[in-house]
């Protein structure tokens, strides 16, 4: 049984198939059509809906925490214990919410078709910034396509509605709906079957490795923006899911002396503030990441635990030194994240294993480290290569160098025999360039609509040479960001 609010209507669902997603609850379920399916990948926009969560503020004060999501790539499971508002939530007595008519009278709607999703973040954004400017715009609306190019209006709308700011029906029943979310915060592992799917949803560690244990050939479901796609995209339905997002070990940051552990379900939105503290290069690359909706739900365990060659933090993760804390039922064990990838989409996790953490050391004073992503789009895009820098130079001689790729190889890899080059070396450029041909001994990429492998092996040994410039001109100003 799972139990959520839709707006301020308490909903109780039995027996409903695990592989449901939210974009199909509202639509074949509710009979609410506004929420729209473009491309059933998270890559549009147009199924927006956004999700209130109860949230402790930094003042220890409880509230309401907005945020979008993708409807397509959701499943109904994940929405136990939380509030969906969805377009149709947003019209009150009649009257226009003000981001919809901010859309009306800035004339941001031209087919139709993506207006309910860009509303949708538009109503997040207005929720979570009230004088937002004009990139954080631009990142509320990244996920969010016009095929009919009315960006310029919509953008318009979003400085109106944000600098126009009224209360609505929903700060007015804020306190309604916190008691409402309260009395049905879940106290136990529950369980969503529909008779031969199912889905689990544990509460604690302790519950989950039990679970996966006795249950290992369940599919781990944390944001579900990759493992949903089996079901949108490859209609595979998934006969067993454990969900860790209600798991609270597993959505803590804690900082400690020398590092900073991360839960494995810890959003990539919730790590973005202490990852960009701590190395502003990962946050810049982290705000590149998907679009916010993704990035809302998409965790950093999760984009670990798929091993993708092409994923954007393992290639920064493993340049820093982190280390993952993998648990099997009472037993865990730590693994430096680069012994992790085996081959592609074939890890170092035994059956029944899942990552509980991520370590990443504390940032020094001593070490210099960049990230570089390539891709056809700045926003919203898929690496074509991923570059990761962390250098310790002393008295002009390299220390150490830990230097990592992804998209360059099967797994994300370190460049070992680019670092054989530079370690002991004096950082100047003919070790550079000894260093750059040494990648071509590293990597043998592959070519794919993405990118060449003979641009692949350039942009790398070009992005090592950016990385240079940038440490030998500690007083430029302006670093371009690597995109094609």
């Amino acid at each position: 049984m799972i139990q959520f609010l839709i707006n301020q209507t308490l909903r109780t669902e039995h027996a409903l198939d695990p592989n449901l997603t939210v974009l199909n609850y509202l639509r074949e379920h509710l009979h609410k059509p506004g929420t729209k399916e473009g491309c059933a990948s998270g890559d549009c926009g147009a199924c927006t809906v956004v999700i209130g969560q109860l949230h402790t503020d930094s003042h220890g004060t409880e509230r309401l925490r907005y945020r979008s999501i993708n409807a397509c790539l959701t499943f109904m499971s994940t929405l136990h214990g939380k509030q969906l508002i969805s377009v149709e939530d947003l019209k009150h007595q009649g009257e226009l919410h003000s981001v919809q008519r901010a859309m009306v009278e800035c004339h941001g709607s031209q087919c139709g078709f993506c207006t309910p999703g860009f509303v949708m973040s538009l109503f997040a954004l207005q929720k979570n910034s009230t004088e937002p400017d004009t990139h954080q715009a631009h990142e509320a609306l990244a996920g969010n396509l016009c095929r009919c190019t009315g960006y310029r209006p919509i953008l318009a709308a979003a400085e109106r509605a944000c600098s126009q700011r009224s209360s609505d029906q929903f700060d007015a029943r804020e306190r309604e709906t916190i008691a409402a979310l309260k009395a049905i915060t879940p106290t136990r592992t529950d369980e969503l079957n529909s008779g031969d799917k199912r889905c689990l949803l544990p509460l604690t560690l302790n519950d989950l490795a039990d679970l996966y244990d006795a249950c290992p050939q369940a599919r781990l479901l944390a944001g579900g923006t990759d493992l949903a796609l089996e079901v949108t995209q490859l209609h595979r339905p998934l006969a067993v899911m454990i969900y860790v997002g209600n798991v609270a070990e597993m959505k803590r940051i804690e900082y400690i002396e020398d590092r900073i552990e991360i839960g494995a379900a810890v959003s990539l939105t919730d790590a973005y503030t202490t990852l960009n503290s701590e190395y502003p290069d990962f946050g810049q690359l982290l705000q590149r990441f998907a679009s916010l909706q993704i990035r809302n739900q998409g965790t950093l365990g999760g984009n670990i635990g798929n091993a993708s060659p092409i994923g954007d933090t393992p290639p920064l993760l493993i340049a820093l030194g982190a280390r993952l804390v993998l648990r099997k039922g009472e037993v865990s064990r730590t693994l430096a994240l680069e012994d992790y990838f085996i081959d592609y989409r074939v890890t170092a996790r035994q059956e029944g294993e899942f990552i509980e953490k991520i370590i990443i050391p504390r940032a020094s004073v001593d070490a210099t480290f960049r990230a570089y992503k390539v891709s056809k789009r700045l926003d919203d895009d898929i690496s074509a290569v991923c570059a990761a820098f962390n250098l310790r130079i002393s008295q002009g001689v390299v220390n150490e160098a830990r230097i990592a790729f992804g998209g360059m190889a099967a797994t994300p890899k370190r460049a070992t025999a680019c670092e054989a080059v530079l370690n002991g070396a004096h950082w100047n450029n003919d070790n550079l360039e000894r260093a750059c041909l040494a990648l071509a001994e590293d990597f043998a990429p592959l070519s794919d609509f993405r990118a060449s492998k003979e641009y692949r092996l350039l942009s790398a040994q070009n992005l090592l040479r950016k990385y240079f410039i940038e440490l030998q001109t500690p007083d430029l100003q302006t670093r371009v960001t690597a995109y094609v």
